[in-house]
C-alpha cells in the first residue's frame, strides 16, 4: 500500500463536506421557493430558516471542528512516513464515521445517535494520534 492512500480518506471527507454545501442550497431554494422564509430576515439571522436548512447549516459547522484535526493527523502521518495500513485503516474510519454522523444529523438528528457517531470519530482520531506520537518517537519513517 503506498502511503499516498492515506489521502483517500481526507478526498472523502472533502467530498461530504462539499456535498453539504450543496444539499444546504437546495433545501435553502426549496424553503425560499415555498415562501417558508423572508429572504431579508434569514440574511441576518440564520434563525429564521426552517429546521431541515438548520440541520444541514449546522452539519455543516461540524464539518470544520474535528475533521480539520483529521487533515492535520493525515498530513502529519504522510510526512513522518506513518502512512501504513493501520494509519489508512482509521482514516477510513474517521471518514465513514463522519458520512454516518452528518446522515443523523441532517435526517433523524437523533442526538444520543450522533452523540455515539462523534465519540466514535474522537476515538479514531485519538488512535491517529497516538500512531503518530509512536512513530515519532520511535523514529519511524523520519528523515
Amino acid at each position: 500500500m503506498s502511503s499516498s492512500h492515506i489521502f483517500w480518506p481526507v478526498l472523502a471527507q472533502i467530498f461530504l463536506t462539499l456535498m453539504m454545501f450543496i444539499v444546504l442550497g437546495v433545501r435553502k431554494a426549496k424553503a425560499v421557493k415555498a415562501g417558508q422564509v423572508n429572504r431579508q430576515q434569514a440574511a441576518l439571522d440564520n434563525r429564521v430558516w426552517p429546521e431541515d436548512v438548520v440541520k444541514v447549516s449546522n452539519n455543516i459547522a461540524n464539518q470544520f471542528e474535528a475533521p480539520v484535526l483529521f487533515y492535520v493527523l493525515c498530513l502529519v502521518i504522510y510526512s513522518i512516513g506513518a502512512a501504513g495500513t493501520v494509519a489508512v485503516v482509521l482514516a477510513w474510519l474517521f471518514a465513514l464515521s463522519r458520512y454516518v454522523h452528518a446522515y443523523v444529523h441532517v435526517g433523524s438528528n437523533y442526538v444520543p445517535m450522533r452523540l455515539r457517531l462523534f465519540l466514535v470519530g474522537c476515538l479514531v482520531l485519538l488512535a491517529m494520534l497516538i500512531l503518530a506520537a509512536w512513530k515519532l518517537a520511535m523514529g519511524v519513517g523520519v528523515a
